[in-house]
């Protein structure tokens, strides 16, 4: 229970020190990761702070170790539901190693100079780009902090220098080319999201070159500005209001799932649904629903976190190699379409 002192004022190290009967630096170093303490008086601090409602102050401690235990988190398109699935395991994972999160939103009104200038003045540990879209800018302002350790997750960046971890995204685009074959089609397209002037996610020319292997030429290229669905919806719709019905593609591979999602919202609305057979990537929970039975490629995100995490934690961790991982393809039927 606290006392009438501590009621009415933030408890300290002192507090506890006295109660505990040791030094306040002895509190201190209970407190601290590897630091040598006694069991049983660790335990007796901690049970002590807990009864007095103390916690260490770890700006004040950061001063001292040169450490905030704080990862900057560089995000872009917020409304992919995908990056919202990335943003919770991220955090999860850097909070069971006892640290915390600043999250900078790169968009057209929070620059990328404002978000890494925000990064360095408050000391982060180290800086994940999170499937961000890589500019020419961003790459050129995360080069002149090298003092900050950077990884970059879902985008290969080995031409900008700079270390990352992913799925393996070439040979993910070659087994949905294989897919397609499979199948029969012959008039097959890809929808992109926002382009990256430094790097690429490599799904792209993994595709065309899946098909081409077989002889296949991709037909059609659609763009959209961003990973949203009504992105994905409006490029497709604007495809099919110029396309004569049997000039139209037979498949259809999307950048992720939002874009794939809209894609088939499109097919809906325009009283197509299943002229043509959709593949996304992601596996977002939407995808499994019944209404979309989207046929996907799934990322092994949680174990991509683990070793992006690893290696901007690690001392020894910016020496290590870039890492591609393999993903599955989940099949459901969008992938099949109805030729009647």
């Amino acid at each position: 229970m606290k006392t009438q002192t501590t009621i009415n004022r933030k408890v300290t190290a002192s507090d506890v020190a006295a109660k505990a009967g040791v030094s306040k630096w002895t509190v201190s170093r209970a407190f601290t990761e590897g630091a040598q303490v006694a069991p049983d008086v660790r335990e007796k601090i901690k049970k002590i702070s807990l009864e007095l409602g103390y916690s260490p102050n770890l700006l004040a401690r950061s001063l001292s170790t040169r450490k905030t235990h704080i990862i900057g988190l560089v995000m872009d398109e917020l409304g992919n539901p995908n990056q919202l699935k990335l943003l919770n395991e991220v955090t999860r994972q850097l909070q069971l190693k006892s640290y915390s999160s600043l999250l900078l939103n790169i968009s057209s009104e929070y620059s990328p100079a404002t978000a890494l200038t925000l990064a360095d003045q408050l000391q982060v540990d180290g800086l994940l780009f999170l499937g961000t879209t890589l500019t020419r800018e961003l790459i050129h302002l995360a080069q002149n902090i090298k003092h900050i350790p950077l990884v970059v997750m879902f985008r290969n960046s080995g031409n900008a220098g700079i270390p990352f971890v992913s799925t393996d995204g070439f040979h993910a685009g070659q087994e949905i080319a294989q897919l397609f074959v499979e199948c029969g089609y012959r008039n097959i397209g890809y929808m992109a999201g926002p382009m990256s002037e430094s790097t690429e996610l490599r799904r792209f020319e993994g595709f065309k070159d899946g098909l081409q292997t077989h002889g296949i030429a991709l037909s059609t290229v659609l763009k959209t500005g961003h990973y949203q669905r009504s992105d994905g919806m409006h490029s497709l719709m604007r495809y099919i209001e110029s396309t004569p019905r049997d000039q139209r593609m037979e498949a259809l591979f999307c950048e992720n799932d939002i874009l794939a999602i809209g894609a088939m919202d499109a097919l809906l609305a325009s009283h197509a649904s299943g002229k043509i057979a959709i593949v996304g990537f992601d596996d977002i929970e939407l995808a499994s629903s019944p209404a979309y039975a989207l046929t996907t490629f799934r990322q092994p995100m949680e174990f991509l976190v683990a070793e992006a995490i690893d290696r901007l934690l690690d001392s020894s961790g910016q020496s290590r190699p870039s890492h591609l991982s393999p993903g599955s393809l989940i099949l459901r039927s969008s992938h099949k379409r109805n030729s009647s």
